[in-house]
C-alpha cells in the first residue's frame, strides 16, 4: 500500500465522524456529504508529514468547511431544510436521509438548530455533541475561547427550553389531530367542538372550492363542516407539521392543514392545487401508532 492509499485509508475510517459533523451543522445529508469530499480533497493537497493528531485536524476542516457552507446559505436568504429552494432537494426526495436526521436529533431540536446563527450552530453542536474543547472551536468561529464557550451556552438555553416544549407540543398536535378525525368520522359534533377554538376557520383554495368546500367561520360551523365526514382522510405530515390527507389509491387530492395554538384547532386550510400539493413534503402516518 502507498502512502495515498494509506492516506485514503486513514481518511475513512474518520468518515462516519466527519459526516455526523457535518450533517449537525448543515441538517443536509446532501451538503454533508459535500463537506466531507471537500475535507478529502483539502486533505489530500497537504503534507501530512507530523501531522499528530489526523481526527482533530481533520474535525477542524470539516467544520469550517461547513460553517463557510452555512454562512453561504444565509447570506442568499435561503431557509434551512427547504429543498425547494436550496442544495437539499435531493434530501427532501430521500425518506432515509430525513429519517435519518429526525431520528438522531428529534424534529424539535431540528428546529431550534435552523433559529441559530452559525457560529452558535456550529460551537453547540461542536462542543455539546461532539466534546470538542473550546480551545479548538473557538479559531473556527473567529473568537476567543471565553466568547467561544458562550456562543454554546446561549444555544444551549435555546435548545434546551425549545426541545421540552416543542417535543410535548409535537405530540399533543398528534393528539388533537387525531382526535378531530375520530370526531368527524363518528359524527361527534360536541366533540368536534371542543377541539376547535371559538374563532376557528376553515378556509378553502379555489380548487377545493369548485369542488363543492365552503368556507366557515367559528367552531360550531366548521365542526358542522367535519361531522360524520373525512372517512376516507388519513394523518400526514405536513411539512413536518401533523394534518390529514385524502387521496385515492395513495395519491393525495386534499389536504387538511391544521393550525394550532394553545391547544385548539383556531384554522383548517383544505388545498387542492396540484402545483400547491406538489410543493408539500407529505409522510403518511400509521393510524395506530402516529409513526411514519
Amino acid at each position: 500500500m502507498n502512502e495515498e492509499e494509506l492516506l485514503a485509508a486513514r481518511f475513512e475510517e474518520h468518515r462516519p465522524r466527519l459526516r455526523a459533523v457535518a450533517l449537525r451543522v448543515l441538517g443536509s445529508a446532501s451538503e454533508a456529504d459535500d463537506a466531507v469530499q471537500e475535507t478529502w480533497l483539502r486533505l489530500s493537497r497537504t503534507d501530512t508529514t507530523g501531522l499528530d493528531n489526523l481526527a482533530g485536524w481533520l474535525t477542524t476542516v470539516v467544520a469550517r468547511v461547513s460553517l463557510n457552507l452555512l454562512r453561504a446559505r444565509t447570506t442568499r436568504c435561503e431557509e434551512p431544510w427547504d429543498g425547494h429552494e436550496t442544495g437539499q432537494a435531493a434530501d427532501q426526495a430521500d425518506p432515509e436521509h430525513q429519517a435519518e436526521l429526525a431520528d438522531s436529533l428529534g424534529l424539535a431540536l431540528l428546529v431550534v438548530l435552523d433559529t441559530l446563527n452559525p457560529a452558535e450552530r456550529l460551537a453547540f453542536v461542536l462542543h455539546d455533541m461532539f466534546a470538542v474543547p473550546f480551545e479548538e472551536i473557538a479559531p473556527i468561529v473567529e473568537r476567543t475561547p471565553a466568547a467561544t464557550r458562550q456562543l454554546a451556552s446561549r444555544a444551549r438555553r435555546r435548545v434546551q427550553g425549545a426541545t421540552a416544549s416543542g417535543e410535548s407540543d409535537a405530540a399533543r398536535h398528534r393528539q388533537i389531530v387525531a382526535a378531530f378525525l375520530a370526531a368527524s368520522r363518528g359524527g361527534q359534533f360536541d366533540a368536534l367542538v371542543a377541539l376547535l377554538a371559538p374563532d376557528a376557520v376553515l378556509r378553502v383554495d379555489s380548487t377545493s372550492a369548485q369542488w363543492g368546500a365552503i368556507p366557515a367561520h367559528g367552531a360550531q360551523a366548521v365542526a358542522r363542516s367535519f361531522a360524520g365526514r373525512a372517512k376516507a382522510a388519513r394523518p400526514v405530515l405536513i411539512d413536518g407539521a401533523p394534518g390529514l390527507a385524502w387521496g385515492p389509491a395513495g395519491r393525495p387530492r386534499v389536504v387538511f392543514d391544521f393550525t394550532i395554538t394553545d391547544g385548539k384547532v383556531t384554522a383548517i386550510d383544505l388545498v387542492a392545487d396540484p402545483d400547491h400539493l406538489d410543493r408539500l413534503n407529505l409522510q403518511l402516518l400509521d393510524m395506530r401508532s402516529g409513526h411514519h
